[in-house]
């Protein structure tokens, strides 16, 4: 029998994951460990690989398809004396989940009528009747009935739950009474509309009529949003409930003129600095999953966190003197190479963790329920990558030496540029460090990464005239801003760490005690 390879879940809160890539193709042989495809989340895009041996025999989702839902069957896979003979006939059994036929449940189905099993289920065709168009389409459909007593496969369900579909409707129409795939499809691309001849309505006028569902239009109007202006990515241009959610973060579509509908929106070409009408100088990158999700969470953040901003400078002499004195007594190996090689960005990470031992008001989170205070010490680090910005996590920062963090750290970013990390590397954190100072920016804000209440933003150690005893001095100084979320930080605690991160910053020693 063959062997179902299935969307995996790669975080606890993970439902969807879109296809991005396939590394091995039918016929392929695979071994335990092969990477098999790559997988794109709301985080990175990361690799899966094989766990069992064969062959791959059918690939069910194709490169490119969004959101197949955890658990769905992807491929198949042909055991060592299997072959192309053993998928005939055979239906995986959660229903494939980028194409084909779906799998039909042998039982009754949810909320089936397990006592009518020999009865003819399809109704006497009553004549002379209109359609919704007006035509004559020469039948009567059944009687709607209530979701709850329609037979419908558990996939069919699904997407009709989330393309906001009434089975009752669907199931009045549906061949043998049963909903299928093919039917929630055809609803989905015809506004729930079917022919006489049972097939999608394909007549209806494109120009005046919006498809969108029943979820999508409640959502539109209850944030005043034109559906005219919206572009649809569901079925045949349906508009659905995440077609909202980006309007709502990177505002309206503007679709092209009537007979252009293949050509790119003038907003587009301006975007890419190009005025609308000029060909060639431009080029279209489509939106990563990492890329959307970064968009999306900080546009949250910066519409929704009330958020305050302090700022203190702080003198390096004494971090840089003894960030010498670690590095040179770093172990070495038989080639004379450090065992680790202490930054500043490491002492920072150190001091940030210290700081809010010192201050734990600030090692806090919002709810709408209650304020999180937390246990554990965590320090989010952004770093950036090819796919956007992440922020790998070093844990227990409090209790870690410098010399654990510094290797903490370039294992971290490394696996973060080569998209390696896991889930529950990056994902948390009470508290976040962004360092632009090796790009030499000497000050700067950050957004705040939900659902941490602070975040740091560090700017470059640059030598600067400063006053001391009525004198003017040469000292080497470091600017950093403090964002907090004023809801679980206000002003005077957001000052109160900053005071005690200063401190282990410009006597460094103490954090060693």
């Amino acid at each position: 029998m063959p062997i179902e390879v299935l969307m995996p879940a790669l975080s606890p809160t993970m439902t969807e994951g879109n296809l991005a890539k396939w590394h091995k193709a039918e016929g392929d042989s695979v071994t335990s460990g092969d990477v098999l495809a790559e997988i794109e989340t709301d985080k990175a895009t990361m690799e899966v690989e094989a766990v069992d041996e064969g062959t791959m025999g059918k690939i069910l989702v194709s490169e490119g398809t969004e959101a197949v839902a955890v658990n769905t069957p992807i491929a198949l896979l042909l055991g060592e004396d299997e072959d192309k003979s053993a998928l005939d006939g055979y239906e995986p059994k959660g229903g494939p989940g980028g194409g084909g036929k779906p799998a039909e449940s042998k039982d009754k189905g949810e909320g089936g009528d397990s006592g009518d099993s020999g009865k003819d289920r399809k109704a006497a065709p009553e004549k002379h009747e209109k359609s919704d168009d007006g035509d004559d389409s020469g039948e009567k459909p059944a009687p709607r009935k209530s979701s709850g007593d329609v037979k419908a496969t558990p996939l069919a369900r699904r997407m009709a739950e989330q393309a906001g579909l009434d089975l009752g409707e669907l199931g009045a129409t549906a061949p043998g009474g049963k909903v299928g795939k093919a039917d929630v499809l055809a609803a989905a691309g015809g506004g729930g509309k079917k022919s006489a001849s049972g097939s999608p309505d394909t007549t209806a006028d494109k120009g005046d009529r919006i498809f969108a569902s029943p979820l999508a239009r409640r959502l539109a109007k209850e944030n005043d949003l034109d559906l005219a202006t919206i572009k649809g990515s569901g079925p045949n241009g349906r508009i659905i409930e995440k077609d909202i959610e980006r309007v709502k973060a990177d505002g309206p579509d503007i679709k092209p003129e009537a007979g252009t509908d293949d050509a790119a929106r003038p907003q587009d070409k301006a975007a890419a600095g190009e005025a609308p009408g000029r060909e060639g100088a431009w080029e279209e990158v489509k939106h990563s999953g990492v890329r959307k999700i970064i968009a999306k969470r900080l546009t949250e953040s910066d519409r929704d966190i009330p958020q305050i901003y302090l700022s203190v400078d702080c003198d390096l002499a004494n971090l840089l003197a003894m960030r010498a004195q670690i590095n040179d007594a770093a172990p070495k190996d038989k080639e004379g190479k450090p065992d680790y090689k202490v930054s500043v960005n490491d002492i920072v990470i150190k001091a940030a963790a210290m700081a809010l031992r010192a201050v734990p008001g600030c090692n806090a989170r919002w709810t709408d329920d209650a304020m999180l205070m937390l246990n554990t010490v965590d320090i989010a680090v952004a770093v950036a990558t090819d796919g956007g910005l992440i922020t790998p996590i070093v844990f227990d920062a409090d209790k870690k030496g410098l010399g654990q963090i510094s290797k903490d750290m370039k294992d971290l970013a490394g696996r973060a540029r080569q998209g390696k990390l896991q889930p529950e590397e990056y994902q948390g954190g009470s508290f976040s460090v962004s360092n632009l100072g090796m790009f030499g920016i000497s000050h700067f804000t950050s957004i705040i990464n939900p659902p941490q209440a602070c975040i740091l933003a560090v700017g470059a150690g640059e030598e600067r005239a400063v006053v001391r005893n009525g004198e003017i001095t040469i000292a080497n100084m470091m600017t950093v801003t403090l964002t907090c979320d004023h809801r679980v930080v206000d002003g005077a605690m957001g000052a109160e760490w900053l005071q005690a991160f200063k401190g282990y910053i410009e006597s460094p020693a103490t954090m060693l005690a």
